[in-house]
């Protein structure tokens, strides 16, 4: 029985290892295709997946990107795995919402 736990705790220790290392290829593919469109201001500011999307090969992200204080949640299909795939894909899905900072200075 106690190493059946052990086994159950290093497989849920390394997906959630894969989880979070999806997190951060994902962000830098879609800073990659901003910037490969010339908007190279336009930041990432924060990517929201599935729980099953590391084993994936097609899945639907939230992207929040931020520019100059106006922020924008935009769906995004990726069409192949980031981390085994050579190719993948990423695609504008949908524009979620649209947030404008107005700001009066003196």
């Amino acid at each position: 029985m106690g190493k059946l736990f052990s086994l159950l705790v290093l497989l849920g220790l390394g997906y959630a290892g894969l989880y979070v290392y999806y997190g951060v290829v994902i962000e830098k593919e879609v800073e990659e295709q901003l910037e490969a469109r010339g908007l190279s201001s336009v930041s990432v500011d924060n990517v929201e997946y599935d729980w099953l999307a590391p084993v994936s090969d097609s899945t639907n992200i939230a992207v929040t990107v931020g520019y100059r204080g106006s922020q924008a949640a935009v769906n995004v299909r990726v069409q192949g795995h980031p981390l085994v795939s050579d190719e993948v894909t990423v695609q504008l899905d949908s524009l979620q919402a649209l947030r404008l900072g107005l700001s009066f200075g003196q």
